[in-house]
């Protein structure tokens, strides 16, 4: 069987059209690459470099093999610093993104749990409800609510979402308690006007996704000025639940239409595709699985 020195070899030998510019990069003596391409050519049984005096090209047998070869050492060397990597506690700077009303209060309790157990590690916490693209903000991971698109990113999915109509029960006693959707055209819905659809409000209706427009004679540009009105009586709000979590905790809103609400929204912990994430990483995506409890939410 080939040694994999030989096939590194090989590979650096393809993609360089030169065995000293592979021996270079391998640091490598030029006889010690020589010897693995020959070693790797009588192994296989065939030629796989033509040779000159100044360039070197892959046969016909060569280009094959190198498609097929060099996935593999790649996913051999992965394996390798997965397993180095595994060996050494997670330390260094961790940089996390995640939207401004959940980083507070769900990921800051996670992180303080991590931090304890990994002293070494320092995290930088960027809140922000836009999209950030990970490579040019330097972040090493983060965590988004959405329906995801191929976005070139992996990651974990860490649960789902609730979305609600919820209003104060002094609204409900002035103008009554909508029993379906449809009904809230006849009600005054408390509108985000900076949302890609103002005053389409989703839901599951008869099996099916189904937009509902509403209006209202409040609107605004914020959740907590949204929040603010539903608590005052000023009409109906449609929100994640968790935002409004707290709301409901102190009896100054109730939900309505559960039966109705959309499909879920997931969540995950997202990083640099095609990249072994670091200990620090994986160690912090564990955290947050194991202690991130959106069962409620």
């Amino acid at each position: 069987m080939s040694r994999l020195e030989d096939l590194e070899a090989f590979i650096h030998i393809a993609e360089t059209g030169s065995l000293t510019k592979a021996a270079r990069l391998l640091n490598r003596s030029l006889q010690a690459v020589s010897r693995s391409l020959a070693a790797l050519e009588q192994d296989v049984g065939v030629q796989l470099v033509h040779r000159s005096t100044r360039h070197c090209a892959l046969s016909e047998a060569g280009e094959t093999f190198f498609l097929r070869v060099k996935p593999a050492v790649a996913e051999i060397g992965e394996a390798r610093l997965e397993v180095a990597d595994r060996r050494t506690a997670p330390s260094g700077l961790l940089r996390v993104g995640a939207p401004i009303l959940f980083g507070p209060d769900f990921l800051v309790p996670v992180i303080a749990q991590y931090m304890q157990a990994y002293p070494q590690v320092e995290v930088d916490l960027q809140l922000t409800d836009s999209f950030t693209d990970l490579s040019s903000a330097g972040l090493d991971l983060v965590v988004r609510i959405a329906d995801l698109p191929d976005s070139g990113l992996q990651g974990r999915r860490l649960g789902t979402l609730r979305r609600v109509v919820f209003g104060a029960r002094s609204y409900f006693e002035q103008h009554g308690r909508p029993s379906h959707p449809s009904e809230l055209r006849q009600h005054a819905c408390i509108v985000r006007t900076v949302d890609q659809h103002p005053g389409q409000w989703v839901f599951q209706i008869d099996g099916k996704r189904r937009a509902v427009g509403v209006r209202g004679p409040f609107r605004t540009n914020t959740m907590a000025a949204i929040y603010r009105a539903v608590s005052a009586g000023l009409g109906i709000g449609y929100s994640p639940l968790w935002q409004i979590k707290h709301l409901l905790d102190a009896g100054q809103v109730e939900t309505i239409l559960e039966d109705f609400e959309p499909k879920p929204v997931p969540i995950h912990a997202l990083w640099q595709e095609n990249r072994l994430p670091p200990a620090k990483v994986r160690a912090f995506v564990d955290h947050l699985v194991e202690r991130l409890r959106l069962d409620q939410l």
